[in-house]
């Protein structure tokens, strides 16, 4: 089994403190436990579980915000409500990746941070100028590898949404922006698009689809303008050439980040 980072333990230990990530962290795990005598596949396997971990997390959610209610510790239920769905997909993702790395499904030297101050030399190198203005994508975890102390030399930037409708187009948008600044001179020079940085980011999404909307055509075509897309439930047979289960999210980071590739 691998050694997490000092810094990965202390998430992984943030992530288990948080209260409302208790009831998630405790059906992930009992999931896990059930799933059969072997962790390492588990651990990979329970990514397809997150939409109905998710989902079955909330009523004890909504226990523990009434409690805080009453304690006086919030005052607004709704606004909590709307953080906690921000951040309980997020949490769930890096708290399961950090499970997959000590269960060494995935290498030592690639991270996952939804903390992206942390990373060296991040913010100035996801940027596209439109002459005097600038553009940056929409996103809530960043993947990279790195060998020693180097800066990161690849990243995946995965933007995580609960419904499509939460801006997708907004990611996708700064994906085309940087296509055309790399790839298309005529479009770069007549819009006055420039993209400096020395690296090619992959650009990712993923959604629980809470509301089903990943059968709406126009919706689902979003998805076709990202390097990956990711569902987080169990696919079955209904897998569309472009739309993978979260799942597949590990063996698409190796390929993508391990060293020579």
């Amino acid at each position: 089994m691998n050694e997490l980072t000092k810094e990965e333990r202390k998430t992984l230990e943030g992530i288990e403190r948080a209260y409302y990530m208790q009831p998630i962290v405790r059906r992930i795990n009992k999931w896990v436990a059930q799933y059969g005598s072997e962790p390492k596949t588990s651990w990979v396997k329970v990514l397809d579980q997150l939409h109905d971990i998710l989902r079955n997390s909330q009523s004890d959610i909504e226990k523990l915000l009434d409690i805080r209610i009453e304690e006086g510790i919030i005052s607004d239920k709704a606004q909590s409500r709307k953080s906690i769905a921000g951040n309980a997909f997020s949490n769930s993702l890096i708290y399961i990746f950090l499970q997959n790395k000590i269960y060494e499904n995935i290498p030592s030297n690639i991270y996952m941070t939804s903390h992206k101050s942390k990373i060296p030399r991040f913010a100035e190198s996801i940027i596209v100028k439109i002459a005097d203005e600038t553009q940056k994508p929409d996103m809530d975890i960043v993947i990279y590898s790195k060998d020693g102390n180097s800066c990161p030399s690849k990243y995946i930037l995965l933007s995580l949404k609960t419904s499509l409708r939460e801006r997708a187009a907004q990611t996708y948008k700064w994906k085309l922006l940087m296509e055309v600044a790399l790839y298309s001179p005529e479009l770069r020079n007549k819009y006055d698009i420039s993209y400096n940085s020395q690296i090619t980011p992959i650009i990712c999404f993923a959604t629980t689809n809470f509301y089903n909307e990943i059968n709406n055509p126009q919706q689902r075509g979003m998805l076709k303008f990202f390097d990956r897309a990711f569902i987080a439930k169990d696919l079955g047979l209904q897998v569309e050439s472009f739309i993978y289960p979260v799942s597949n999210l590990i063996p698409f980071v190796i390929e993508q980040l391990s060293s020579g590739s």
